[in-house]
């Protein structure tokens, strides 16, 4: 999906594949975003899943023991979990054992170090395995400089987390491509890092250096080259909103585009705190990202209408398009909608 970025200090592990995807106790979807990644833009890589709960969400692979999966070829167990914090609850404990007892590697995206966890560490050593953690920064990231680079870039903003960046994102990567752009996705979390195999995960970075980090992933290009950016959080989010704001001054986006999920009323896990408007994710965004970009410009704006039929979807994604003056999309559901989306920004005619 895209070339590496250009840091060679701290380069990505090998990871084992194909995966037996882990969805742990999780009844929440929105925190299996890394599962459905996986399974919608990797599935030839995940011969099935696996969860230590009956009421576990399932996103539609064969249930399959750990034994089992290494008999189907899987090679690792990736943790397609996103949890708040993420860290490694206890109750995953003896599932995770069973895994690498089964010979199965574990690949994990989460904040918390697998090796930190004994039993898991005992038990790969026991086994010979391999415990693989994604979210590691690149050592040496320089603080970030906002000096103009060359090449076009756009960046995917949200009303919140977990609605659909990432897919939009690929999305447009994929269309540019199919009309000819020269363009990378450049991944910034831990889904979008297994995907593409290159990335850097930007919640893991410290915040000083969060800007340098979005630079550093996206570096000077040709005049004609487009950087697809993965986005992160939200500038509206209370506790994600500096990763957000690092990466809109960092990546210096030409172009924005802002993603939203209709219905969703309020914070992901935070219910006292509202969802805001999508006009006032696209004001905020062009205010702030002016600082490092006077040209920014806000694309259009892409809906998860995964909730809709699709009649409904596409009178609603009219409805709005109509209102703000900007395309309206699903990226899925692609399109003429997903078509005027690209048009716009591309800045065609």
């Amino acid at each position: 999906m895209n070339a590496p970025s250009s840091f060679t200090d701290n380069p990505l592990p090998v990871l084992p594949q194909p995966y037996l995807v882990f969805l742990g106790d999780t009844t929440e979807p929105g925190y299996a975003k890394t599962a459905f990644g996986l399974r919608d833009w990797a599935s030839d890589l995940c011969v099935g899943e696996f969860s230590c709960s009956p009421d576990a969400v399932s996103i539609g692979l064969p249930a399959m023991t750990p034994a089992e999966a290494k008999a189907a070829g899987a090679r690792s167990l990736v943790i397609g979990v996103a949890n708040p914090g993420g860290v490694l609850p206890e109750s995953w404990t003896a599932a995770l054992v069973e895994a690498l007892d089964a010979g199965l590697s574990i690949v994990s995206g989460l904040h918390a170090r697998l090796s930190d966890v004994p039993a898991l560490r005992e038990a790969a050593e026991r086994s010979g395995q391999q415990l693989v953690d994604i979210r590691v920064p690149p050592s040496a990231i320089p603080v970030g400089t906002g000096r103009k680079r060359s090449g076009k870039r756009l960046l995917a903003v949200g009303t919140d987390c977990a609605l659909g960046k990432k897919y939009a994102t690929l999305s447009l990567a994929r269309a540019f491509k199919e009309r000819g752009v020269n363009c990378d996705f450049r991944a910034t979390g831990q889904t979008g890092i297994m995907i593409s195999g290159g990335g850097i995960p930007m919640d893991a970075v410290i915040s000083d250096f969060e800007a340098g980090a979005a630079e550093m992933l996206s570096p000077d290009a040709p005049g004609d080259h487009w950087d697809v950016i993965e986005g992160q959080g939200s500038l509206y989010h209370p506790a994600y909103a500096a990763v957000s704001l690092g990466l809109l001054h960092g990546s210096q986006p030409d172009v924005f585009v802002v993603c939203h999920q209709p219905g969703r009323k309020t914070i992901l896990g935070l219910p006292d705190f509202p969802l805001p408007a999508v006009e006032d994710v696209i004001d905020l965004t062009i205010r702030l990202g002016k600082r490092t970009n006077p040209a920014i410009r806000c694309g259009g704006v892409a809906f998860n209408t995964s909730g809709l039929a699709a009649d409904e979807a596409e009178k609603l994604m009219a409805d709005e398009s109509a209102r703000l003056g900007l395309p309206v999309a699903d990226p899925i559901r692609k399109g003429p909608a997903f078509e005027a989306l690209v048009t716009s920004c591309l800045g065609e005619e």
